[in-house]
């Protein structure tokens, strides 16, 4: 008889890792799963969903008590731009994720765990090589000389050079993404932590035919945007490959925060105006470059945004509706 696969999942109340617990749960694992948080959306699938800090290295090695064939490293203080990029979160931002990735890793290197995944972010990428919106270069081999735009960039880059440290001197078998803009349905649309794809579908479903929303900057920002499922897919595929990466998951089509606005319109069957304010903007330019993934895994995302946005705008009009049109 062959014994369960385990997997252990940190971050497992976020968008990302509660749908990643889904995923493995389908694939015959018994999951344990680690947050601060439940899921906001639904129960979790884990077997064994722990409540608790993993800033605190106790925690991490309650946690890693046992045999693990992946652990999955979503965990991370973070958010959309208007968390990210004003500025006022960087200490808490740095201090926190870092002291995740140390804790995982070091309580992981005295567990023996071997097979792990880190979610690094297209935000360590040079500010300098994404001031272009039509031509951002963001292949794996641009991301020195380090310059990324963000705070939370630079901890993500750090975090990656210490995930590949550990494989060097423990014989860890590391295995890291630089993930672009994830959406999909059951991820935050409210309350300041949201991405532009909710932000966006929350705005076009409170307003009324005819109103108006609002874009921070000229909305001539460019930006490349993967639905959850194809982000699983390759999470998977790499993992479970003896590639250690870092590798692009994202995609390579490309719009204009005002073309995103106009496609999610689009699927609302709603003409509502745009009105540009002032606001935390990111680079001017980033989409996935995916050479490098094509090569070593042989994959690369095949679905068009804009069947990610019906899936997505559904579910979050949805919650628009159930909260009285709150949300703004």
């Amino acid at each position: 008889m062959v014994s369960q696969k385990r997997a252990l999942v940190c971050g497992a109340g976020g968008f990302i890792g509660s749908h990643m617990v889904k995923k493995l749960k389908a694939q015959g694992f018994w999951v344990r799963g680690v947050d601060l948080k439940a899921p906001e959306f639904g129960e979790t699938k884990a077997d064994d969903f722990v409540m608790s800090d993993l800033r605190d290295p106790v925690v991490c090695a309650k946690v890693t008590d046992q045999p693990f064939d992946e652990v999955y490293q979503f965990a991370a203080d973070m958010g959309g731009a208007g968390f990210v990029f004003t500025g006022e979160n960087d200490a808490a931002i740095m201090h926190n994720s870092a002291m995740i990735n140390l804790n995982i890793l070091e309580a992981g290197r005295h567990a023996r765990i071997r097979r792990i995944f880190y979610s690094s972010s297209a935000c360590i990428y040079p500010e300098y090589n994404q001031m272009d919106p039509d031509n951002p270069n963001c292949s794996e081999d641009s991301a020195y000389p380090a310059a990324p735009d963000s705070d939370y960039g630079w901890e993500k880059l750090f975090s990656e050079r210490l995930y590949m440290a550990y494989a060097r001197n423990y014989g860890m078998d590391v295995h890291i993404a630089r993930y672009h803009n994830i959406f999909g349905e059951e991820g935050t649309w409210t309350g300041g932590r949201e991405k532009s794809p909710a932000a966006l579908s929350r705005k076009v479903a409170e307003t009324p035919d005819g109103g108006e929303i609002e874009i921070w900057g000229d909305g001539k920002q460019t930006r490349s945007f993967l639905y959850i499922s194809e982000c699983l897919e390759a999470t998977q595929r790499l993992i479970r490959s003896d590639v250690m990466g870092p590798l692009n998951i994202g995609s390579e089509e490309m719009v204009t925060i005002n073309r995103l606005a106009e496609m999610i319109m689009e699927i609302a069957g709603k003409k509502v105006g745009i009105r540009h304010i002032p606001g935390p903007l990111g680079v001017r330019g980033r989409r996935s470059d995916n050479r490098l993934i094509r090569e070593k895994l042989g994959w690369a995302p095949s679905q068009p945004l804009r069947e990610g946005l019906k899936v997505t705008y559904a579910w979050i009009a949805e919650q628009v509706k159930a909260a009285g049109g709150a949300g703004r």
